[in-house]
Order: C-alpha cells, then sequence, then structure tokens
C-alpha cells in the first residue's frame, strides 16, 4: 500500500540524517518538546483541551477516509481546511487572549516559597468540612449561596467579575459572605484550593430546558458553569433552604451533610487522603497496642 511505501521512505531518511545530527539540532529538538509540553499543560487548564480532543477525532477520521481513498471526502476536507483553521482562531479568541496574558506575567525564576505555598493550599478534607458546615448552616437559616470549586480548568474569567477576596476557607466567612445585606453577598464566590478567592462573581445561565421549571437564576447559574467548565458548584437554596451540588452540567438536588460530604470528596478525588489518614490511625493504633502489651 502507498502509506507502507511512504512511512518505509521515512524511516530510510531517518537513518540517512541521524548520522548528521549535532548540538544544536538536539537543542532546537528539546525546545520545540518544551514548547509543545507548555501548550499542552495551558490548553488542559481552559476549555480548549475540549476542542483539541474534538480536533484529534476529525483528524483520525480523516486519516482513516485517506487510508480508504475516499476521494470525495478528501476533497471537500481540503476546501474546507482553510476557513476550519479561521473558525478555531475566532472560537479561541479568548483563551488566546489570556495565554498572551499569562505570558506576560510569568514569572520565570518562581521562589521556593511559592511552590511550598501552593502545597499548603490544596484543597483537603478540611476545606470539604467548612464548605459543608457552611451549606447546613445557610439551609437552615434559608441564606442563598453558590460557591464554585475550581478543578483543573481556570476560573480566571469568572474571578474578573467579582470582587476580591483572597481567605482561607472557613464556615464562618462564608456564612458572612452570604448573610443578607452584605455589600459580598449576591453572586458566586470562587474558591481554589482552600482558599475564596472571589466573590459576587457573575457566572453564565445554562440552557438546559430539562432544568425544573421551579429553579431559580441561582441553581441555573450553578448548572451554567458546570456546563462550561469542570468545576464543582454548590448551591444553597434561599426559597427552601434545600441543598444542590451541579456538575458537569447535572443538579443533584436535596442532599443531606454526608452526601453531600461523600459527593465532594469523590468529585474533587480525595479519597486516596481518607484512606492515607485511615492506615496511620490504624498504624497508630497497633503501635499503641504493642506498648500496652511491652508494658504488662
Amino acid at each position: 500500500m502507498q502509506w507502507i511505501e511512504t512511512a518505509n521512505e521515512y524511516l530510510k531518511n531517518i537513518k540517512t540524517y541521524a548520522n548528521t545530527i549535532d548540538l544544536y539540532d538536539v537543542l532546537e529538538i528539546l525546545i520545540i518538546a518544551f514548547l509543545v509540553y507548555s501548550i499542552l499543560a495551558w490548553m488542559k487548564t481552559t476549555r480548549s483541551w475540549r476542542v483539541l480532543r474534538g480536533l484529534v477525532v476529525i483528524f483520525l477520521f480523516v486519516l482513516v477516509v485517506d487510508l480508504m481513498q475516499m476521494t470525495t471526502i478528501m476533497w471537500m476536507t481540503r476546501n474546507v481546511l482553510g476557513f476550519a483553521v479561521t473558525a478555531v482562531i475566532v472560537a479561541m479568541q479568548p483563551e488566546l487572549r489570556q495565554a498572551l496574558e499569562q505570558l506576560g506575567e510569568k514569572n520565570f525564576l518562581p521562589s521556593f516559597s511559592n511552590s511550598s505555598r501552593k502545597m499548603e493550599e490544596t484543597f483537603s478534607e478540611k476545606t470539604v468540612g467548612e464548605i459543608v458546615k457552611a451549606c447546613v448552616e445557610m439551609g437552615k437559616v434559608k441564606t442563598g449561596a453558590l460557591i464554585v470549586v475550581e478543578r483543573k480548568e481556570s476560573l480566571k474569567d469568572y474571578e474578573r467579575t467579582g470582587i476580591e477576596v483572597d481567605g482561607v476557607v472557613t464556615s464562618q466567612l462564608l456564612i458572612n459572605i452570604f448573610e443578607h445585606n452584605t455589600p459580598l453577598h449576591d453572586g458566586a464566590v470562587i474558591v481554589r484550593g482552600n482558599r475564596v478567592t472571589y466573590a459576587t462573581c457573575y457566572l453564565p445561565l445554562s440552557d438546559n430546558l430539562g432544568l425544573s421549571k421551579e429553579l431559580g437564576t441561582r441553581h441555573r447559574a450553578g448548572v451554567g458553569v458546570s456546563e462550561a467548565t469542570d468545576s464543582m458548584t454548590l448551591i444553597v437554596s434561599e426559597e427552601t433552604g434545600g441543598i444542590s451540588l451541579a456538575y458537569e452540567g447535572e443538579l443533584q438536588r436535596h442532599l443531606g451533610a454526608e452526601e453531600l460530604r461523600d459527593k465532594m470528596r469523590q468529585i474533587m478525588d480525595l479519597n486516596g487522603e481518607e484512606d492515607a489518614k485511615g492506615i496511620h490511625k490504624r498504624r497508630g493504633k497497633n503501635r499503641a497496642k504493642g506498648e500496652k502489651k511491652d508494658t504488662e
């Protein structure tokens, strides 16, 4: 087949030029590899990762069509390709602008203190407990709340619509933010790691016609941001005091404290952390039993 012959010729060319590689060629390969890695790492934190996966599917489809020599489809693909590239650039305009802004703010010599601080500020069991406690307490007095927890995809576009808080997540802080007649109670709170980063943020509303008509703007905003990003959103109803969780465009309503805690831990992948704590506890108990036997 033609593609096998092409592959063989390509391998022969690689063997021919392998002996002519010098230090500058190796350096160029390393730079290209670093750039590709950086682009992929950035794309994974934005919605463009989904676009990339879609493009990979289209590429595989075109490859199969080419191998099967479907000339009509290949002719259509070649003619549409130029417009498709322009369409992708237009669709990715917000992400490209954000990437350029991040490049301008990039600190190429990060300090060790910053890295240690990031390790300390990861989402933890304590953060889960504080959020659950706040939701339960606000539900009892029917205080409306909208809490968005960032996962892998960045929520900086939504943070720009709010007011910076930058405080450690505690139940008291969340309750005070959403208290009636306070400056920050209207809008959403964004949580990154174990910190409340911004409050009064505006979120996109969901266009899902399958949502119940009795749901208000707060619930539709919670579902909307979960459709646009991989975030997890917690909603406390101001009318009923019920607690809901939105994730991947789906809304789970009327959650109790333990059920909410379990779902948050599952989504944020904290099962390993609890297992590790359980191992330490068991080791501690076994050690204590051993010491007790020695004293006897």
